[in-house]
């Protein structure tokens, strides 16, 4: 969620720091500070609201110095002021801090009674209040920072500075993500590998309870238990890495456009011909379950899948919120796979339930959008959604990607288990190889989606309907629509309407149906009609025969391409994204950083 990142270099680090911490916008946040040290006085500047706020005070009252901290904050313990803001700072020690310190309550009143004050409402505060207890105990930088960290209970990425230490950085992890970045002469540290890439390419990824001491020389890095540890230096793809909007307004309608793009490469990575090439070792055949977790949207391509994996392969396949999952301890058969899905691959929730699966089923499987991700690293299997970079806070080409790897997982699992064969394999691929082309014809209809998003926007609360796997995405759009418009908006399956919805039909509450012509049409058919007859607004998005059949009365159609049901969540869910994108955009909310939100969950 928040964002880090520390420089050890040749030349002024404030600007590098505040351009590095540019490019963690796309997490969310709602304040920014840096920490320099300089002639070895150590000093901060931290302000409220968009790094724009921070650059001006910098430009008022300079940082100067070579090494420094930076931070973007979403706040969690403590409201969002400059007093609460990162870095914090206790005497000779700075912190920036991703990440809940669960026993800080605890520490907090040592500290007090060892005669200390605090000045802040956060967690974080503790970190450098108990790591300036150690050293006013006589102890270095070095030792007081790993004393610290043995005292901490929860998850955490952590960066320490010190007054008088013009080279050196304590860089440490528990789970939330920190990379260390490798220079000439030079080192970095970011809790993501994109503010690092202008600096260096080489990368290390620190894994669970390591910590590190960075001078200009290299890391040193130690395990949990205090050994040296060597761990690998990759390089990571610049290409990869690059944020640009393209000329877009905004970052969600860039990946939303991408969305042919990045699909047809998912299609080709994963498929040839009439095959799939999935990694050797994953095999359905003789499975009693399959296991889906996963949170926000991630859970909603899970939903999803469900209908695919019980349909196609008759496997039982049970989706569970991830912040619910490990809390209920689930009994889990031994013949099951358990499948974790992140946008990210760093989601504390859904990386905590992979723990609590890991040794209870035969495999775990991942799908993510980061390779090096912690939730891809600890998996038997990680598959690759390839979505490339993704900054709109709400997912969109992320989404479909999911969507797309689940649905083959769910095909092999088929043809695993005898439901599917070779022809009727090819066929499905087949079709799933024209989506790319379908999306794009569904994207040229963007110029009356917005005007039909534009009066959506007048509402105050928006009901999405669906049937069968169109009930996932009824969830999502509401989904989409209330987190960058900031309407009110619930999703539906649309045979619960009569048992207690319909009491919030009236003329000013729009409904959306997803409806594509399939064996459940004439039934969401009926439920439109009942909305209709309380002088409910009813957009139906459906294709062309559903709109012969059902277009008259309502209040408008949306007519997508034709489509085989099997694959029309996938293309269904661009018009999800378009009504709220465009919902947004009339009523001028950050679409790209909508309030309260962060792209990257990484606290539970």
């Amino acid at each position: 969620m928040c964002g880090i990142v520390g420089v050890l270099g040749h030349h002024e680090v404030a600007p590098i720091l505040v351009e590095a911490l540019k490019r963690l916008e796309y997490r969310g946040y709602d304040s920014a500070g840096i920490a320099t040290v300089n002639n070895g006085r150590l000093d901060r500047r931290r302000a409220v609201g968009k790094l724009v706020n921070l650059s001006d005070l910098l430009v008022h009252d300079p940082l100067p110095g070579k090494v420094g901290i930076g931070h973007t904050r979403w706040a969690t313990h403590g409201a969002a002021t400059v007093v609460n803001a990162h870095p914090h700072r206790s005497g000779p020690v700075a912190v920036v801090h991703n990440g809940i310190i669960e026993n800080f309550r605890d520490l907090r009143a040592e500290m007090t009674a060892a005669g200390m004050s605090c000045e802040t409402e956060t967690d974080t505060e503790t970190v450098v209040m108990l790591t300036r207890h150690f050293m006013d105990r006589g102890m270095a930088p070095r030792e007081a920072a790993v004393a610290t960290l043995r005292r901490l209970e929860g998850a955490f990425a952590l960066l320490f500075l010190f007054d008088g230490e013009e080279d050196l950085m304590i860089a440490a992890r528990k789970g939330s993500p920190l990379a260390i970045g490798h220079g000439d002469g030079e080192m970095f540290v970011g809790s993501d590998a994109i503010a690092l890439a202008p600096m260096t390419d080489r990368i290390t990824y620190l894994e669970e309870g390591d910590y590190a001491f960075v001078t200009r020389e290299g890391a040193e890095i130690h395990d949990l238990e205090g050994r040296r540890a060597n761990r690998e230096v990759a390089r990571i793809q610049l290409d990869q890495t690059r944020i640009e909007k393209a000329g877009y307004k905004h970052f969600m309608a860039k990946e939303i456009a991408e969305q042919p793009v990045v699909l047809a490469d998912a299609i080709k990575h994963y498929t040839t011909g009439g095959t799939i090439n999935l990694p050797e070792g994953l095999d359905f055949s003789l499975l009693d379950r399959v296991t889906i977790v996963a949170c926000g949207t991630a859970y909603y391509a899970g939903l999803t899948a469900k209908y695919w994996f019980e349909s196609l392969a008759g496997l039982p396949c049970e989706v569970d919120i991830a912040s619910e999952f490990r809390y209920r301890e689930p009994p889990m058969p031994a013949k099951s796979y358990a499948i974790f899905v992140s946008q990210s691959g760093e989601t504390a929730d859904t990386l905590a339930a992979l723990r609590y699966a890991a040794d209870k089923v035969e495999k775990v499987v991942s799908v993510v959008n980061v390779p090096t991700s912690s939730i891809a690293r600890e998996s038997d299997v990680s598959l690759p959604i390839l979505a490339g970079v993704e900054v709109g806070v709400a997912s969109t080409k992320a989404f479909t990607c999911q969507l797309a790897v689940l649905l083959l997982l769910a095909l092999k699992a088929g043809r695993d288990r005898g439901r599917i064969d070779d022809a009727a394999l090819a066929g499905h691929l087949a079709a799933f190889a024209t989506l790319p082309g379908l999306m794009n014809q569904t994207l040229s209809r963007e110029p009356g989606i917005a005007r039909m998003a534009a009066s959506l926007a007048e509402a105050q609360d928006v009901l999405f309907l669906g049937r069968g796997a169109m009930f996932p995405l009824a969830l999502e759009g509401a989904l989409k629509l209330k987190e960058i418009s900031y309407i009110h908006a619930e999703g539906y399956a649309s045979g619960e309407l009569k048992h207690g919805p319909i009491a919030l039909i009236d003329k000013t509450v729009p409904v959306v149906v997803f409806a594509p012509r399939d064996g459940l049409f004439d039934k969401t058919v009926s439920n439109m009609q009942e909305v209709m007859a309380r002088h409910g607004k009813v957009l139906l998005v459906t294709d062309g025969q559903g709109a012969k059949e059902a277009g008259e009365g309502t209040w408008s159609v949306l007519t997508m391409p034709d489509i085989p049901v099997l694959l029309a969540p996938i293309l269904y869910a661009l018009p999800a994204q378009l009504l709220a994108y465009h919902a947004a955009v009339a009523k001028g909310t950050d679409v790209d950083q909508p309030r309260n939100l962060a792209k990257s969950v990484t606290v539970e």
